[in-house]
């Protein structure tokens, strides 16, 4: 349930961009009592800016400058904003890259707007001195706000912020849409059955893929496991949708391990009803490394998720990963735990029965929207009622 309104807070919320799963986010929040929002948002160049819906937004160009083998940014607004007739809270991105955040925390401070900090609160690339700039950053916040459990707990076990000051949104994406498209496919088993014909899928153990592909996805362990795995699976189906950096590599890989019947390549699927018979038709989604929001989609279709157990090589959505539960995982980099893995998923319909239900459980109990907006708002109202 929503949290209870004690006062109409005005929240300037800062973002590098304004993207499409965010807009639903941002939507619920700006619907709760007393949260006055305003979105403000730069561009990016990759990535397509969307339509607020049921929210305010003002654009304030985002600035990016390249210094050696890192990119940094500058955000007028994280600094702009920091003023008690424009926002009472103002919530920043979390980020090192953001050189203007640092001015903007000094500025809130000195003119008594609080301030919610949101991020994943650790790198993949972690370094001593990436570690102390965000925790000084983190010194001078109201509030801290992490994307999962496990970075919160670390923030404790560290020292870094007291427990009161931390709270967790689970990073989520909507799952209307997503159910409404599946629940029609499924209502019209023919059309999935001349879908799953057309695409040669008819009786084929089927593991997907869907993202970018992008060498630290690791989708090249897919292609090899699929040679493996074809001995005990001669009819294996491995659909890798997508597109990116490491098409050309991968589509040669599977050449040279002779698995032009075995690896389908798709290209990029973007339509929820074109990717959805594809999810539908699938045992087992595999994602070797460094998965985000693609598992939380995966989940939602109920199909059992094969990744890898350590947390560092993941995005923060790997927390909704329960091993045994809604898939199976195996250590780093390990291509014979992975195939191991997907065997296991292949072979035996009770396991993947069980790991599917388990998935569609997990979304549903956990990862809605409305959990993680009550993450958000309890961030912004702890921060505003805040006395220093």
């Amino acid at each position: 349930m929503p949290i209870a309104a004690r006062q109409t807070v005005r929240v300037v919320l800062t973002q590098p961009t304004l993207t499409k799963y965010r807009v639903p986010v941002f939507r619920e929040l700006a619907s709760r009592p007393g949260i006055d929002l305003l979105v403000v948002h730069g561009e990016e160049s990759n990535m397509p800016t969307a339509k607020p819906e049921g929210f305010r937004t003002q654009l304030v160009p985002l600035r990016e400058r390249v210094m050696g083998t890192e990119a940094f940014r500058w955000h007028d607004a994280q600094i702009d904003f920091c003023t008690k007739d424009k926002a009472d809270v103002v919530l920043l991105s979390w980020s090192t890259r953001y050189l203007s955040l640092l001015p903007g925390l000094i500025k809130a401070r000195w003119n008594g707007v609080r301030t919610v900090l949101w991020g994943h609160g650790y790198s993949k690339a972690e370094t001593r001195l990436r570690d102390r700039t965000r925790a000084t950053l983190a010194s001078l916040a109201d509030a801290l706000l992490f994307y999962n459990h496990t970075a919160a707990q670390m923030y404790i076990d560290s020292g870094y912020a007291p427990p009161e000051q931390l709270f967790v949104a689970l990073n989520t994406i909507d799952q209307d849409p997503i159910r409404s498209v599946r629940d029609a496919w499924l209502a019209d088993p023919a059309r999935l059955a001349e879908f799953q014909k057309a695409h040669g899928l008819e009786s084929r153990p089927l593991v997907l893929f869907v993202s970018r592909l992008q060498p630290w996805n690791r989708t090249d362990l897919l292609v090899r496991a699929a040679a493996a795995l074809r001995a005990r699976h001669p009819r294996l189906c491995v659909a890798i949708v997508g597109d990116g950096p490491a098409s050309d590599s991968l589509r040669a890989l599977s050449r040279q391990l002779r698995l032009e019947d075995t690896v389908r390549f798709t290209g990029a699927i973007y339509g929820e009803d074109q990717l959805a018979p594809w999810f539908l038709s699938a045992q087992a989604f595999c994602y070797p490394a460094n998965i985000g929001l693609s598992l939380i989609h995966a989940l939602v279709y109920g199909v059992p998720v094969v990744t890898s157990r350590e947390q560092r090589a993941q995005n923060p959505e790997i927390e909704a990963f329960r091993d045994g539960v809604n898939g199976l995982g195996f250590p780093q980099d390990d291509l014979e735990g992975m195939t191991a893995a997907l065997d296991r998923v292949l072979s035996d319909p009770t396991v993947q029965r069980t790991l599917a239900a388990g998935a569609r459980a997990t979304v549903e109990q956990d990862y809605t929207i409305s959990k993680m907006v009550d993450g958000l708002e309890a961030a912004l109202r702890y921060a505003a009622a805040r006395k220093r």
